[in-house]
């Protein structure tokens, strides 16, 4: 049963949940753009949690945490830490998903101490102009006021009679969580977007990520292509990548059995 509680951070109090047996090393959830921590599919966090301790946590001006959305890749990484700190570990396991696989990548190089093996998840290394680009349609639907269940099939799941099953089924038990919090605001929107925009990536320092990695995707994500994993996969000295064929950018929540296997090997 997951448990909801606050925790006090220089950047203000934030809303965690967390999920699974105590000791051990927990694994830290870093969220996608415009996600709060009710948009984690409760099916995935049940199977990681099994063996564990998960935790996620809204960042500071996001769903129910207090604070302002920091509107650089820098500054999210320094709202992860934090919380790694007043939760009081010396180190966690890492993942991140879309935007919140960029800021894991940030906090691996801002401070190495504080993760020990890193996720990478739907994600990227920063602009690659070569291999395989967005689908054209996913600046506009992406930066709608509102996204209903077919934005999100489209930006999430390809268009086969399988994922398009899958994705419908996750979206509905996202959606019937109990006592769901506030959505993200036009202000904190914002602030991702100037964030992501200014972000000089990583691959530049990509050397550096000496931790072990597990970089995955979706061969068929729209929003950040399988490539950009391979790149990162390729550059990174200890990165191990693992792609679904008939998925996209969720495919952690369609293939959630067989990722959190994955997962569960990589992290033993």
């Amino acid at each position: 049963m997951a448990r909801t509680f606050d925790i006090e951070t220089p950047h203000g109090r934030l809303a965690a949940r967390e999920a699974g047996p105590d000791g051990g090393i927990p694994l830290l959830l870093l969220q996608r753009f415009r996600g709060t921590m009710d948009d984690w599919d409760p099916a995935f966090i049940k199977e990681l949690s099994v063996d564990r301790r998960v935790i996620w946590f809204d960042s500071a001006g996001i769903g129910r945490s207090e604070g302002v959305v920091p509107d650089t890749i820098t500054g999210m990484a320094a709202v992860a830490a934090s919380v790694i700190d007043a939760l009081g570990y010396q180190a966690v396991d890492l993942l991140g998903w879309s935007l919140g696989g960029v800021v894991a990548q940030q906090l691996a190089l801002d401070a190495p101490h504080l993760v020990r093996r890193l996720i990478v998840a739907g994600s990227s290394p920063g602009t690659i102009t070569d291999g395989q680009q967005p689908h054209p349609k996913v600046p506009q639907v992406m930066t709608r006021p509102a996204n209903d269940i077919d934005d999100f099939l489209f930006l999430f799941y390809p268009e086969t009679e399988s994922a398009v099953a899958a994705g419908r089924t996750s979206l509905t038990r996202i959606a019937e969580q109990p006592g769901r919090g506030p959505v993200v605001t036009a202000e904190a929107f914002m602030a991702q977007i100037k964030a992501i925009s200014s972000w000089q990536g990583v691959l530049h320092r990509a050397s550096e990520l000496r931790l072990p990695m597990l970089v995955a995707n979706g061969a068929r994500d729209v929003i950040l292509p399988a490539y950009r994993s391979f790149v990162l996969s390729q550059q990174a000295c200890d990165a191990k990548l693992v792609l679904y064929p008939d998925a996209g950018h969720a495919f952690l929540f369609q293939e959630a059995d067989d990722f959190a296997a994955q997962i569960d090997r990589f992290l033993a």
